[in-house]
């Protein structure tokens, strides 16, 4: 099995696509209003709203909401709301609220060559470190689904762009599949179908990027493909498949569908790819006592800029390059070691005005991160491994994917 390939998808047979494709679950988790607007729109339309657990339900009790949703899943494949796409891959073009399109490629990845853990040398690799109390509510639904529907990003590194540049050089050959808004100001979304000889060119453009990301880390397990949204849902198809495996023969598991996960892979090096930082505010601590800590650990005459801010005082401490390929992976190994002999509480901040209005109460430190390299992603998880939590912020909320193929896997 290749480490990406085409599979079969399914899509709703329905022209009304607004109403079927709804946002990721772990999105706007503390604003049930936008969960609401979603649920007037669909009204009792076929969507993918009926067949995933918006986290913002995750509330004592939800265990009882898991079979409703399994049985909607049947009833769709039963009712025939689906029609399938054989080894397919599909093309998707995302036009967000800047006006910058985001392209990606839908298909399967093989379950057996990823890992979540932090120490990881398989191909596919997770970005930032895996929060296993997450996992077990996914599982409970998914141990049981019969079908998948991804809102999984896995990001390429091609500064050739030859994967996806191919596939939008080639789209007016496609068959267009869905072309609409989608809901609460999402953008707009088109899918084409990319089958056949055209899928069998992808395949081999695929095969191109990994045997270059094999000839640029010579020697070592390269990483091909890192998790760039979705981490603890792939985790979770991860969790499945091995539970199914283990009462599987080799022979069997090969080829049971749960081994595969639908994932789109995007270009990390693409313009629409826009990183932000996430900041750092420590509360009830020794701001003087840190500041120093910090600097006689991790600081030198040379190196990356990191700004700090306390009340009406601020400044930089240069981090010491020595110590890693990027500033938040060094600062949040410091600090988790700091807090753990120290007094002081973190959290993770995105915006530097509120990170100034933060560190105006007493006893408190707001540290100001560095735009974030996404270019030096993949050298740092290939020399490091994942990354911590909270390293940076991929987009806004609404650009999130949403849910719109699915694929049986049972």
């Amino acid at each position: 099995m290749n480490l990406f390939t085409a599979t079969d998808i399914l899509l709703p047979k329905i022209e009304d696509f607004f109403r079927w494709s709804v946002i990721a679950c772990d999105q706007f988790t503390s604003q049930p209003e936008y969960w609401q607007e979603v649920e007037d729109n669909v009204g009792d339309a076929p969507s993918t709203l009926r067949l995933v657990l918006p986290e913002c339900r995750l509330q004592p009790g939800y265990e009882k909401l898991i079979p409703q949703i399994n049985a909607n899943m049947e009833s769709y494949l039963e009712q025939g709301v689906f029609r399938c796409c054989a080894d397919s891959y599909v093309y998707v073009e995302r036009t967000l609220l800047n006006g910058k399109i985001r392209r990606g490629l839908l298909g399967v990845i093989d379950l057996e060559q990823y890992s979540y853990k932090s120490d990881a040398s398989c191909s596919i690799r997770a970005t930032e470190q895996t929060v296993l109390e997450r996992i077990p509510p996914r599982v409970a639904i998914r141990e049981n689904a019969p079908v998948e529907l991804p809102h999984i990003i896995l990001f390429c590194d091609e500064t050739e762009d030859t994967l996806l540049g191919n596939c939008e050089a080639n789209k007016g050959s496609y068959p267009v599949l869905y072309d609409f808004d989608l809901m609460c100001g999402g953008g707009h979304i088109t899918g084409w179908l990319i089958s056949g000889e055209a899928k069998a060119a992808v395949d081999d453009l695929f095969a191109g990027y990994e045997a270059k990301c094999n000839a640029k880390y010579q020697g070592q397990a390269p990483v091909v493909l890192a998790v760039g949204d979705g981490n603890h849902s792939l985790a979770t198809a991860k969790a499945c498949y091995e539970a199914v495996k283990a009462k599987l023969s080799p022979e069997e598991a090969a080829k049971h569908p749960s081994r595969y996960a639908m994932v789109e892979i995007e270009n990390i090096q693409d313009e629409a790819q826009e990183f932000e930082p996430i900041h750092r505010v420590i509360a009830s601590c020794d701001v003087k006592g840190l500041l120093d800590k910090l600097q006689a650990e991790i600081g030198a005459a040379e190196g990356y800029p990191l700004s700090w801010v306390a009340g009406a005082e601020h400044g930089t401490i240069k981090v010491d390059p020595t110590k890693g390929k990027l500033t938040v992976k060094i600062v949040q190994d410091f600090l988790d070691a700091y807090l753990s002999e120290h007094d002081g509480s973190i959290d993770y901040i995105h915006g530097e005005d509120t990170v100034e209005e933060l560190a105006k109460a007493p006893d408190t430190l707001g540290l100001i991160l560095p735009p974030f390299d996404k270019g030096a992603l993949f050298d740092s998880i290939q020399a490091q491994g994942a990354l911590p939590r909270k390293t940076f912020s991929i987009g806004h909320a609404k650009e999130k994917r949403y849910y719109l193929e699915a694929r049986r896997i049972k």
